[in-house]
């Protein structure tokens, strides 16, 4: 039976034991030769013969022999009077060493190497926070009473903006691959009040940024019966929560290997208007968004104010917002929408959304569009919809301020962007 190399020094001295994985690295000595084998799970070293044959570095390998106490073995244990057996042919120089510490090489060679440079045990435990965050963000809805949805990634139309979707030949008439679940997840709250959904997204911006990606994972929320947009908010408060006790709970090991610093989440996350914002930040007034300079400002000005990693900028004008956000009601040039700061860096939009069938005549009129091209999206309002709102959570960008990444790339398993399709 197999062991894995984590449950090695659990193993009783002088037992036989079966490990399965690759060569992670090998140094040959005068009077010995150390093999280091790696799975999923770690690490684990076997003692061999002087002289012993062994495949080069990132061969798959079955290693037989005996568990044997060792205070300055891995975990205390290492594997004795071994025989090493390859699975498959001798594997080829990988393009950089991947038992060193550290996997320094440049954003070029890490992308075109992808599908081997991730074997890197500090590349890998990136990836191994995004599958921790993931479990968090979905243990934490679950528990609220939410359903996880799936929706459709060929749309008829564009959610937000037709300049920025990707057009596609879907058999002989256009489509579009889906910038966002927005539409779906609204009529889903018709049915399941509370709804989430984690899948790609697709953006056509010719964006060539440390920051932007035209696919990336989207975790997305809606919910209904809310008041206002700080009811989503609350909420998403405490996914965050879930999400950081998560990576506690189950990456320990990868936030060591990444040297990840995790977020403390306040009980209540700072709020700040966007008017205030931009007077803060020396802005114009009329500006009508936040420009990435002035998101590391207030940033810094969240931590030092109010010790926070994290700041919302709600009140955004209505004018930069999508036509199915709600406007703030005391003021209809601000909208009932944030977007969330994390680190300097937007992390999340959400909000509150229309839910009356006028309101939503009234903003595509507005828009200089007949309300008619959105009858599939409307008719779940007209049948009855609560006040709703919710947010989506970029996955990359979340990992990215974990690690500190310069950039977004560096945790993408296969980005893609304006120039990289392969691998």
């Amino acid at each position: 039976m197999r062991s894995l190399c984590s449950s090695l020094p659990a193993a009783t001295t002088g037992a036989t034991v079966t490990l399965e994985g690759w060569v992670h690295r090998r140094r040959e000595l005068a009077r010995i030769t150390f093999l280091v084998v790696r799975d999923r799970s770690g690490l684990a070293q076997v003692v061999l013969p002087a002289g012993t044959a062994v495949p080069p570095e990132e061969t798959t390998v079955r290693v037989v022999g005996t568990a044997t106490a060792n205070p300055q073995a891995p975990g205390g244990v290492e594997v004795t009077d071994a025989t090493v057996e390859a699975l498959t042919e001798p594997a080829v120089t990988p393009p950089a060493e991947l038992w060193r510490p550290s996997l320094d090489v440049t954003l070029p060679t890490l992308l075109d190497n992808a599908p081997v440079l991730w074997r890197h045990p500090a590349q890998r435990a990136r990836w191994e926070l995004a599958a921790a965050s993931l479990r968090g963000f979905r243990a934490t809805l679950d528990d609220l009473g939410f359903t996880e949805i799936a929706t459709p990634k060929f749309v008829e139309s564009a959610t937000e903006s037709g300049s920025s979707v990707f057009a596609v030949d879907y058999f002989g008439r256009p489509a579009y691959l889906a910038q966002s679940p927005q539409f779906y997840k609204q009529q889903m709250v018709g049915v399941f009040e509370r709804v989430y959904e984690v899948g790609p997204v697709f953006r056509a911006e010719p964006h060539d940024t440390v920051r932007h990606l035209a696919e990336y994972r989207s975790l997305d929320v809606e919910l209904g019966f809310i008041r206002d947009h700080r009811d989503v908010l609350e909420l998403l408060r405490d996914v965050l929560a879930g999400m950081v006790a998560a990576v506690h709970g189950l990456a320990g090991g990868a936030i060591e290997r990444s040297a990840a610093v995790i977020p403390v989440v306040p009980e209540e996350i700072p709020v700040i208007h966007f008017a205030d914002a931009l007077a803060l930040v020396g802005a114009p007034a009329d500006e009508p968004d936040l420009a990435p300079e002035h998101e590391r400002a207030l940033g810094a000005w969240a931590l030092a104010e109010h010790g926070s990693d994290f700041l919302a900028v709600e009140g955004y004008p209505m004018r930069k917002r999508p036509f199915y956000t709600h406007p703030q009601p005391s003021d209809p040039q601000w909208s009932n929408s944030f977007d969330l700061l994390f680190r300097g860096l937007e992390l999340v939009t959400g909000g509150q959304r229309l839910h009356r069938p006028s309101d939503y005549d009234e903003a595509i009129q507005a828009r200089g569009e007949d309300p008619a091209g959105y009858a599939a999206y409307l008719q779940a309002f007209v049948h009855g919809m609560p006040p709703h709102g919710g947010f989506a959570i970029g996955l990359e960008r979340w990992v990215g301020r974990l690690v500190e990444a310069a950039n977004i790339r560096e945790v993408t398993l296969f980005p893609r962007d304006l120039h990289r399709l392969t691998p």
